[in-house]
């Protein structure tokens, strides 16, 4: 269930209870990963929920590693000064945790080592008592390629190596990693419900867990990984009969005519990508999504001739075209095809409804965004699976939802988010958010414009209720623009 509407008596959801998930690992193997994407899933599921990070904590209170002890990131013995900012350090996070539950959270995920045994059973009694559920996830990790590629993508960007040669940087951070497995302690305790991670969704072991959102983090958990890609959004062609739901139509001249540009401007994007990554363009797989309507799935098809090895040169990429029939827009009702003018005139009632909250309303026989959001929650889960480049062509309310969840946008702002087609919206996932940027590639039928230059129409009127944010001018919400790419 996306975002439900309900709370319990208490405010929380589902019955469950507040928790706490301690995170259990070694240096670099994902924890910061795999906490922010679950603090992602549970906002978007509508739960209060919040990473309290140690490491963020101790950079933020006393500075980056220049600043401190030499002693402080070894776990033997240790000067008073050391023991005293440590102490701190833990204290000071514990605060956070109560003052987020006390202020009504639900969820708190904990990230921070925790490898020693003695120091996690204390956690877990303390806050145990207190009738919060704690359940500890241990990331383990013996993939020498993704241990470096944690460290060398998040560890070394971090305020304690500013400055620094990157190897140097690895160099010495290995040298704390080094140092922790002397002292690390395994989870193996069976008195308290744990989550044990091999490689960041490799394999999963679950001990004594119990409760529908405790099964719900299982299930989230079991479908993430951390591999790097990209994730393109762009809106489907222009069709025949815009500004008709019922009607299923196909693609126009013009909607042709994107559909080749949107396949040479990503081509040539990725291609670009790729190569600085050292990847070949023609034998790394583009995976690109549909909705099963026309305009969307034909969108797609100038990709399957570009993939054909028949054509003249060969192959330019090598492609794979799924439709998804979640994926299909957001269904309008009895509005299909009014105008603004029409809706306020026939339905006057439900248009001061709609203004004053876009996201629950249900126009009659219509979804509302909340709807779309339930019936895309397994396209979310399959965005997470996903571990190639991903292009996805869909309708602008279907794209709202997945750009929303990515960046972790509240509900009641994804139907201001501006998805104008002619832009490619690129996202590249890391382990503290996401990377998200626009680039404008066509002018067009559909595009958003100010006052409708190159003799286009600034938008459809008859479709208002599926372009909702190109009509909210004052709360729109814009993806990070990069201008014109021609």
């Amino acid at each position: 269930m996306v975002a439900p509407l309900y709370t319990t008596a208490s405010g929380l959801l589902f019955h469950a209870g507040k928790i706490l998930v301690v995170t259990v690992g070694l240096p670099a193997r994902g924890k910061t990963h795999i906490s922010r994407a679950l603090e992602r899933y549970l906002r978007w599921a509508g739960i209060k929920t919040q990473v309290v990070s140690l490491g963020d904590y101790r950079r933020k209170t006393l500075g980056g590693a220049q600043k401190l002890p030499s002693d402080y990131f070894t776990l033997g013995k240790k000067c008073p000064e050391t023991i005293e900012l440590r102490q701190s350090v833990l204290d000071g996070c514990e605060h956070l945790i109560w003052d987020f539950f006390n202020a009504g959270g639900q969820c708190v995920i904990y990230d921070a080592n925790n490898g020693r045994r003695e120091q996690r059973h204390r956690v877990a009694e303390k806050f145990g008592k207190e009738g919060i559920h704690v359940v500890i996830l241990e990331s383990i990790c013996d993939d020498p390629a993704v241990i470096e590629r944690n460290i060398r993508s998040v560890k070394i960007s971090s305020p304690d190596y500013r400055g620094w040669d990157p190897d140097h940087a690895v160099q010495d951070y290995y040298s704390r990693i080094r140092d922790h497995e002397k002292h690390y302690e395994t989870v193996d305790e069976l008195d308290v419900p744990s989550i044990r991670i091999i490689n960041v969704g490799e394999k999963i072991m679950v001990n004594n867990v119990r409760g529908y959102l405790q099964s719900r983090i299982i299930f989230f958990l079991m479908n993430i990984h951390n591999r790097y890609r990209t994730i393109y959004f762009a809106r489907s062609g222009h069709s025949l009969h815009e500004h008709s739901y019922k009607i299923d139509a196909d693609l126009s001249d013009i909607g042709w005519e994107y559909a080749a540009r949107l396949r040479d401007f990503v081509l040539e994007r990725r291609a670009k990508s790729l190569k600085e990554r050292g990847l070949d363009p023609k034998t790394s797989r583009l995976v690109i999504w549909t909705s099963a309507r026309r305009r969307s799935h034909h969108t797609a098809w100038p990709f399957l001739a570009a993939a054909d090895p028949k054509q003249p040169g060969g192959a330019q990429c090598k492609v794979k075209v799924i439709e998804r029939p979640q994926m299909s827009e957001i269904n309008p009702g009895v509005w299909d095809g009014l105008t603004v003018a029409d809706a306020k005139r026939e339905y006057p009632e439900e248009w001061e409804r709609f203004l004053k909250d876009p996201y629950t309303f249900r126009a009659p026989r219509a979804e509302s965004y909340h709807d779309l959001s339930v019936r895309l929650e397994p396209t979310l889960i399959e965005l997470e699976r996903e571990q190639e480049d991903l292009l996805i062509i869909g309708h602008a309310s279907v794209i709202r939802c997945l750009l929303a969840y990515l960046i972790g946008l509240p509900p009641s702002e994804i139907p201001a988010i501006e998805v104008a087609r002619g832009d490619l919206i690129e996202v590249v996932p890391a382990s503290y958010g996401v990377h998200s940027q626009a680039y404008h590639f066509w002018d067009g039928p559909g595009r958003t414009h100010g006052e409708g230059e190159g003799g286009y129409e600034e938008r459809d009127p008859n479709n208002f209720y599926e372009n909702y944010a190109e009509d909210t001018r004052e709360k729109k919400h814009r993806v990070g623009y990069a201008g014109d790419e021609k």
